[in-house]
């Protein structure tokens, strides 16, 4: 570097994070990028800035790939991207393209955009800010994207769609795709496999605007429309040819059929009015039809007329005849209701003379029995006497009162003491039931948890562990051959009571200790590996030696400061021998966790001694290097925990067992005790039943002795009332007075009604004489209308007749009309009549017989022609027709054919002039180019006619003098002389390219030292032309001692743990000796 040169100074800190499945160290560096401008003419193309329109002014990323962010401005000419190999220089190349709407898949690199996110964050951006057309003019285009592959993109600050930024690019012909101007590190080897048709059309997008190339695809398909068209024309011509020569030698045989046609033309003319004449025959049958159905009709109305007449004075007879019908029902029913009273008169009278006779039997019986009744009062009061004595006689009874009281005090006592049992045996009751219920739970506890370790076991199996289940059915069925317990799997033995942590133990603790068992005797250990080894199972042996491990590292009031609470060691329960084993294994009391501070202040947590550090979003991992003692921290995001979706809080297990043990103790003791107290209390039972009966014995016997006493008053308190009851009875003369009286209101109550008989038979004989006259005069006007109806049957079967005789002609007439029909559609279908055709049938016989004849003679004439092919006529026509649609064909793409050659001609005139100048421009700069390097080469345009689809550049070379000029491909030279060749030929394009800048990535790659500085100098040189275009060379060296031009600016990309001090020196924009000295002075 030239000394005294100012530079502007870019520092980018950056963190790189890798690791695998056996290894999780990482370093972390710090980039700087260094740019440095150089002065340049001021060229009046150029303006006052430097910068061609479309030119990059500034790119700022980030989190994007390996920056977490970085701003830097490259200059308008040469811009030099230098740094070791991943340090990130591609990155800005991936930058580039992705923030100008390219695809991840010109890159290839990554299919989708999401990978081009930092790792460990979610969303990163690009910002690429361009020259506009007028000098202060700034276009920033920004793409913000995230891991799920979505993209947003703005334009100068507003959200816009990614059509205004394609339109963008477009403006400034941006193609990120064409290697000719974007040339990646990924795809370099690409350039030497393009063809030279392919090299040609990136040519022509590079060189030329959208015009050239646009161009050429107008030319390619015009020129494919041409070959059709010719191949069109030449086929049609041919096929015109052909069927023209066969018309010509079937002219004759054509003139035969013709006249053979014509006749039966004619007889099929005769044939078309055969079908109307009979149609006319069936019209003259359809009108007779008609003539009979209206005669037919006018009789039937006349009779009808007659008829009608002779019904009116009918009528006015059957009218009188309802009326006297009516008054004769309304006289049969006043008859009908004076039967009616009559009867229930005659019934009333019948039920008086009932009552009389019987109030007279009843005179007699009472006479009769007064004599009796003297007799049964002597008999009731020698009933009541014997009583009396019967219960005189009756000894005196002294209920047991005292044996009673003392059996009931018995019966109480006992009843007491039972009861005490039954309550102490309720209680005990309850108790068990408690008991029973207590050790329910407990069962149904463990099975729960059971199920939980069933869960972890399904864990290990999804997570590889295919025989996990076997191998702890192994040991359960072997437990009796093992002399100490054996622990396991380890995740089964581990309860984490804090969810979150389950991830921490989770992420440390290495996999093949969680399907493993623990063994506390080394025998047990043995037959454990003996017979696990076929399930790939491990098997650790704990012995139990504690002696040799470290003291844990406390947490200290400064850890909890910054938000640390425990160590990894302290968040988990586990049977001791499964802790001790987790803890030597991994170094779990030398792991911390933190809180969410914890993670924003994590540099600080390694101050504090911290070497290992679990934070909700990161683990923090610290080692020191054994050479220069500096700390190295390698960073990784926590993954969720996949095994521990349920653990077992083995404690919890522990006391459910005990707890289950002491219930089913407590159960048996109270069954027993139960079982006593019930065959107590059935003693106690039954003693009280043996002193109940015997109460009860007492008791019925003085119930009964009761009852007996109680009877006995009973019977002469009835006697003595049914005695006073005959004495008290009626006396006889009363009660025939009273008898007598009831018999003489009954007598004037039938005599009432013999009253209302009288008079109910004259009003009866009344009604009956005036029925009897009108029925006489209704059956009268009966008889004269049945001489009336019979004098009008005659014309009845008159007008039957005459309607079954307009029936008929009816249906006849609709039976000529369906044949008239039929015969019109028949010959409808053969022939619409029209003026031509009915002129046409004027000149043909008249008669059915004579058509006929007719028809059959031109059938024989035709029949008498006689020739070979049937089908002569239809070739013969189906040829002229496609005679005359080829001739028009062939006009018309003759038409189309000169159009097209035409366009081509006009269109090549143009396109292949300008093309040729650019391509003589390219070969006289690629020559030039190489004969400095002191090797030849040029570039040839491979011209192919009118086949503009094969057209293409060729980039012809040779690096030896005695060789010849040979096409660039892989088969002739190698990757440095390829490098060399493709450089060179994008150097050839400065001038005439249109693009606002160029990318090439590690294109020295594989020069010798000789060609590389000679293409550097050739680059120089381009990029100090007045019009050359913005250019990104990306490499990892540079030789020394190179030449170095104002056009020239350095992007120097460096890392490494010592940059931050040197970061602070270059911020100061100082020359390099400042710098050099300020680093010395400082070491």
């Amino acid at each position: 570097m030239q000394q005294g040169r100012k530079m502007r100074v870019l520092t980018l800190r950056k963190q790189y994070s890798e690791g695998g499945a056996s290894s999780s160290q990482s370093q972390t560096d710090e980039t700087m990028a260094y740019t440095l401008p150089s002065k340049r003419p001021k060229l009046f193309v150029r303006g006052k800035d430097d910068y061609l329109p479309g030119n990059i002014v500034e790119i700022e990323i980030h989190n994007f790939m390996t920056y977490s962010h970085l701003v830097s401005k490259p200059g308008p000419r040469l811009n030099l991207v230098i740094g070791p190999n991943g340090t990130g220089k591609s990155s800005l190349v991936c930058a580039i393209a992705l923030g100008l709407a390219g695809e991840p898949q010109l890159l290839g690199r990554a299919s989708s955009i999401g990978d081009y996110v930092k790792r460990g964050e979610e969303s990163g951006w690009i910002n690429i800010s361009l020259r506009g057309n007028r000098e202060g003019e700034i276009i920033t285009i920004t793409r913000k994207m995230d891991r799920q592959n979505k993209s947003e993109w703005q334009l100068n600050g507003r959200l816009v769609p990614k059509r205004e930024i394609l339109d963008i690019v477009h403006k400034f012909n941006v193609q990120v795709g064409n290697l000719t101007q974007f040339l990646p590190q990924d795809r370099v080897c690409e350039f030497a496999k393009l063809s030279p048709i392919q090299l040609l059309e990136e040519t022509e997008k590079a060189v030329g605007d959208q015009e050239l190339s646009g161009q050429h695809r107008t030319l390619i398909e015009k020129s494919r429309d041409l070959k059709r068209l010719e191949i069109t024309v030449r086929q049609n011509e041919e096929t015109l040819s052909q069927l023209s020569a066969q018309n010509a030698e079937q002219e004759r045989d054509v003139e035969r059929v013709r006249q053979r046609q014509q006749l039966l033309q004619k007889a099929e003319s005769m044939k078309k009015k055969l079908p109307w004449l009979k149609y006319d025959l069936r019209k003259n049958q359809y009108v007779e039809a008609k003539e009979k159905e209206r005669a037919a009709k006018h009789k039937r109305d006349e009779i009808a007329r007659l008829i009608a007449e002779q019904k009116i004075p009918i009528e006015e007879k059957k009218q009188q005849k309802l009326k006297l019908e009516a008054s004769c029902k309304k006289l049969n029913s006043n008859i009908s209701s004076n039967d009616n009273k009559r009867r229930e008169i005659i019934q009333n009278e019948n039920q008086l003379s009932v009552q009389v006779r019987a109030k007279a039997s009843e005179i007699e019986e009472v006479k009769k029995r007064e004599e009796s009744r003297q007799e049964r009062i002597a008999r009731a009061k020698d009933d009541l006497a014997a009583a009396e004595a019967e219960l005189a006689k009756l000894p005196f009874y002294e209920p047991p009162k005292e044996e009673i009281e003392c059996l009931g005090a018995q019966i109480r006592d006992i009843e007491f003491s039972s009861n005490e049992k039954r309550s102490v045996k309720r209680e005990m009751g309850y108790k068990l039931d408690q008991e029973r219920s207590t050790l329910q739970r407990c069962i149904s506890r463990l099975k729960d948890i059971e199920n939980t370790n069933i869960r972890l076991l399904q864990a290990l199996k999804v997570s590889g562990v295919r025989h996990i289940f076997e191998a702890v059915e192994w040991v359960k069925t072997h437990s009796n051959d093992l002399k100490k317990r054996v622990y396991g799997p380890v995740l089964v033995e581990v309860n984490v009571s804090n969810r979150s942590h389950t991830a921490y133990l989770e992420g440390h603790v290495p996999n093949y200790i969680w399907k493993s068992f623990i063994t506390q005797d080394s025998n047990d250990r043995d037959l454990l590996v003996k017979n696990l080894k076929s399930f790939d199972i491990p098997v650790l042996n704990y012995t139990g030696n504690r002696q040799m491990w470290n003291e844990p590292q406390p947490v200290t009031d400064a850890m909890r400061n910054l938000g640390i609470t425990s160590r990894l060691d302290e968040v988990f329960e586990a049977p001791s021998a499964v802790k001790e084993v987790l803890i030597s294994q991994a170094a779990l009391d030398h792991s911390f966790i933190g809180s969410e501070e914890t993670n924003r202040r994590a540099d600080d947590a390694n101050k504090l001694g911290v070497m290992d550090l679990w934070t909700p979003e990161n683990h923090y991992r610290w080692s020191l290097s054994r050479y220069g003692g500096h700390s190295s921290a390698s960073v990784s995001s926590v993954q969720g925990s996949r095994l521990f979706a349920s653990t077992v809080d083995m404690t919890e297990v522990n006391e459910l067992s005990n707890k289950r043990r002491a219930c089913e103790l407590n159960i048996g003791k109270l069954d027993d005790d139960v079982k006593s107290i019930s065959s107590e209390q059935r003693h106690l039972e039954d003693e009280a039943a043996k002193l109940h009966r015997k109460r009860e014995e007492i008791i019925n016997n003085m119930k009964l002795e009761r009852r007996r006493r109680q009877e006995m008053d009973n019977r002469i308190d009835q006697r003595r009332r049914k005695l006073e009851s005959m004495e008290n009875e009626e006396d006889l003369e009363t009660t025939i007075s009273r008898l007598t009286d009831l018999i003489g209101r009954l007598n004037v109550q039938r005599f009432k009604r013999a009253i209302e008989m009288k008079d109910l038979l004259i009003v009866a004989v009344s009604l009956k004489r005036h029925f009897a006259q009108e029925q006489l005069a209704a059956v009268e006007v009966d008889m004269k209308i049945r001489d009336m109806e019979r004098e009008l049957r005659e014309p009845e079967k008159q007008g039957i007749q005459a309607q079954q005789e307009l029936e008929r002609c009816k249906d006849e007439l609709e039976q000529c009309r369906r044949h008239l029909q039929s015969a019109k559609a028949a010959a409808e279908s053969v022939a619409k009549l029209n003026p031509e055709l009915q002129q046409a049938f004027l000149e043909m016989p008249e008669t059915v017989e004579e058509l006929e004849a007719a028809m059959q003679d031109c059938v024989a004439q035709a029949n008498a022609v006689m020739f070979l092919n049937h089908n002569v006529l239809e070739d013969y026509e189906r040829r002229c027709e496609q005679i005359r649609n080829l001739k028009f064909k062939v006009e018309g793409d003759r038409l189309a054919l000169n159009k097209v050659l035409a366009e081509v001609n006009s269109l090549k005139e143009t396109w292949l002039p300008t093309l040729r100048s650019h391509v003589m421009r390219i070969n006289e700069t690629f020559g030039r180019n190489f004969q400095e390097m002191a090797v030849a080469g040029e570039v040839a345009l491979d011209e192919h006619g009118m086949d503009f689809d094969k057209y293409g550049i060729l980039i012809k070379v040779k690096f030896r003098q005695t060789g010849q000029l040979q096409v660039l491909s892989a088969h002739h030279q190698s990757g440095g002389e390829r490098s060399v060749s493709t450089i060179l030929y994008l150097v050839s394009l400065q001038d005439l390219t249109h693009c606002p800048f160029r990318v090439v990535d590690e294109i020295n790659q594989g020069m010798d030292p000789i060609n590389e500085r000679n293409m550097f100098q050739q680059l120089v040189r381009a990029a100090s032309q007045p019009n050359t275009p913005q250019c990104f060379l990306l490499t990892p060296k540079l030789l020394p001692d190179l030449e170095y031009t104002e056009a020239c600016s350095i992007l120097n990309i460096m890392n490494g743990p010592w940059i931050d001090k040197t970061s602070k020196v270059w911020s100061s924009g100082s020359n390099w000796g400042t710098i050099t000295e300020r680093l010395s002075q400082q070491s």
